[in-house]
């Protein structure tokens, strides 16, 4: 009896153990996150000038049909990009769920109103992911009639740098820009960016199918 009686406090040691080990695991990454996102450009004016095109991120379309306060702010930068150098734009996503539509077709009215020439819009309706979007855009500007040599990516400044590096991945030239991450939503994001980037280097480098 008295040894059943010790074992209890020493798993609950060894569960407090894992426990804190988890939590400054997450805390790890978080802070790697934060490092990476100080690194991103917030403006168009902050990019080399040599890019020939450029792939904007989908995110959430709201039920109206309307871009999210998240999504709008990725379009606003990607047409401070666009103005800077009148180059493709590729616009990815798919429908959702409690979508409307796909977010690439929501994106692609949103850059017409705002001035960007339709012939000039490329789309992806059929990606669900990052790794996606980036196959798809590589695709569509892999068959662009010009030659496509260097790339500026588009997306929310905490998600720009695990886009870049899937980018890379995919042999694209890629520089990236971010837009900003709404302040309500600024744990939530950045601690799903930061459990994505563990999937990223789990499938990366154990080559595990995720």
């Amino acid at each position: 009896m008295a040894k059943g009686k010790r074992k209890k406090p020493m798993m609950l040691k060894i569960l407090l153990i894992l426990v804190l080990l988890g939590v400054i695991s997450f805390c790890g990454l978080l802070a790697f996150v934060c490092i990476r996102e100080g690194q991103v450009p917030k403006t168009a004016a902050e990019l080399p000038e040599d890019y020939d095109a450029v792939i904007v991120l989908g995110a959430q379309v709201k039920p109206d049909g309307e871009p999210s306060v998240q999504l709008g702010l990725r379009l606003d930068r990607a047409v401070e990009v666009y103005e800077r150098k009148q180059v493709p734009v590729v616009v990815c996503g798919a429908k959702g769920k409690d979508e409307p539509e796909a977010e690439a077709y929501t994106m692609k009215r949103y850059l017409e109103d705002k001035g960007i020439p339709g012939e000039k819009i490329l789309t992806d309706p059929d990606s669900f992911n990052t790794e996606q979007n980036l196959q798809n855009a590589k695709k569509l500007l892999d068959a662009y009639p010009e030659e496509i040599r260097k790339v500026i990516i588009v997306s929310s400044d905490y998600h720009v740098p695990r886009a870049m590096a899937l980018a890379e991945d995919l042999g694209l030239n890629a520089s990236g820009v971010g837009s900003p991450c709404l302040q309500e939503f600024w744990i939530k994001n950045h601690s799903r960016e930061s459990l994505a980037w563990v999937k990223y280097w789990l499938k990366k480098y154990l080559h595990l199918s995720l």
